[in-house]
């Protein structure tokens, strides 16, 4: 069976090979997580200080047999299970899963993306990697000594308030927050000022690898659904009457999960190929 990477957070590269790239934190070691044609590799940046013996960041592979059995849903799905099994590089860095869902707060996803990538760049660690310089999410303490002025630098002055706020409930709460289960962790990110329900529950999803979570009314899930039968379906456009007909269809949340990571993978590969990107599958 083929297996397909979703490569939705922005801070996937692609290579001149056309494969896909992403370095992250992890343990306190930096890996450059790499997609090849023969499947991934990880691999650690040693340095002379720091642990010498961590695991690799963890990586998720979900089965189309997961995916609602029903008769409602059979045109979608049929398309969805196209995709094969698919990979999910979890999101090792909590701070960095509640930075991108603040970035990704009110604008589309091509702005959040070069925004993310512009602030990682100006404030975040640069890793230098086989194929060019890769920066990660600024910490905590780095975003609490940024100026407005810094915010506003690399687009992000919108978003200047909320990262300050969850910056300091990062430091006072980041350690126990990083022990909590997708539920849990979406009820405590609520508590944060200018965390709202999206934010906290798209950070939690990333995070955890949890898609039950995901915000399923959102407009990705909706216009990917539509997209990929979009002959066979009639589906609300209304996010509450969408989610509805979501949480039928996939009653349990290990189905929800599936039902919702599947079509954002199939989306996020159709972005790619409309931006003359790779689908990166094996």
């Amino acid at each position: 069976m083929s297996t397909t990477i979703i490569t939705e957070h922005p801070g996937w590269h692609e290579t001149d090979k056309g494969e896909a790239l992403r370095v992250v934190e992890h343990q306190e070691v930096v890996w450059i997580v790499h997609w090849r044609s023969d499947g991934l590799v990880i691999r650690s940046v040693r340095e002379t200080s720091g642990p010498t013996h961590t695991d690799p960041p963890p990586v998720a592979y979900t089965s189309p047999k997961d995916l609602p059995h029903g008769p409602e849903a059979a045109p979608l799905v049929s398309r969805l299970a196209e995709l094969g099994t698919v990979a999910r590089l979890t999101n090792p860095c909590l701070w960095d899963a509640i930075t991108t869902a603040l970035l990704r707060q009110v604008v589309r996803a091509g702005q959040a993306k070069k925004v993310y990538r512009d602030y990682c760049a100006a404030y975040g660690r640069t890793v230098e990697t086989f194929a060019g310089s890769s920066a990660l999410a600024p910490d905590a303490d780095t975003v609490l000594s940024l100026t407005d002025e810094q915010f506003t630098a690399v687009g992000a002055a919108f978003n200047r308030t909320a990262l300050r706020a969850a910056a300091e409930a990062y430091l006072s709460n980041g350690e126990r927050w990083c022990t909590l289960e997708a539920d849990r962790l979406m009820k405590d990110l609520i508590e944060v000022p200018r965390i709202g329900p999206w934010t906290a529950a798209a950070a939690s999803a990333d995070y955890t690898g949890d898609f039950s979570v995901y915000p399923h009314g959102d407009l990705a899930v909706r216009t990917w659904a539509r997209k990929a039968a979009p002959a066979a379906l009639e589906l609300p456009t209304v996010d509450r009457d969408f989610e509805a007909v979501w949480r039928r269809w996939a009653p349990d949340s290990h189905a929800l999960h599936t039902l919702t990571l599947f079509t954002l993978t199939w989306g996020n590969h159709a972005r790619n190929a409309q931006h003359g990107g790779t689908r990166h599958r094996t």
